[in-house]
């Protein structure tokens, strides 16, 4: 004779979108910081070339990409692993805009129109 089983208890459903959103706005940030970075540059006295648009128009839509990556790899697991995979987006879009920041001082030239 089997026992019926009660289904297993859920969270709140409203928890891992608390939690998406406040991690969004973190990745919020990165985008703000690289379009105000972008559009910096692109104002300049010189303006950019091809490949200077380019790499900054990856940074603005990079943390969008990882944003949505994290949130697709995570949305059927538990909070807390939800929030890991969404501190771990936000540390390689840290790391990736870091890099940008030195590409820029370090090759800054090779992005400016001639």
């Amino acid at each position: 004779m089997t026992t019926p089983t009660a289904p297993p208890r859920r969270g709140p459903s409203w928890l891992p979108a608390a939690v998406a959103g406040a991690f969004g706005l973190f990745y919020a940030y990165a985008v703000w910081t690289a379009v105000a970075f972008l559009l910096a540059q692109a104002t300049g006295v010189e303006g950019l070339n091809g490949a200077g648009w380019a790499v900054l128009l990856f940074a603005v839509v990079f943390p969008i990409i990882v944003f949505v990556a994290a949130v697709i790899i995570a949305r059927r697991r538990s909070v807390v692993q939800l929030a890991v995979v969404l501190l771990v987006g936000v540390g390689l879009v840290a790391v990736f805009w870091l890099n940008i920041l030195a590409y820029a001082i370090t090759n800054g030239n090779s992005l400016i129109g001639a």
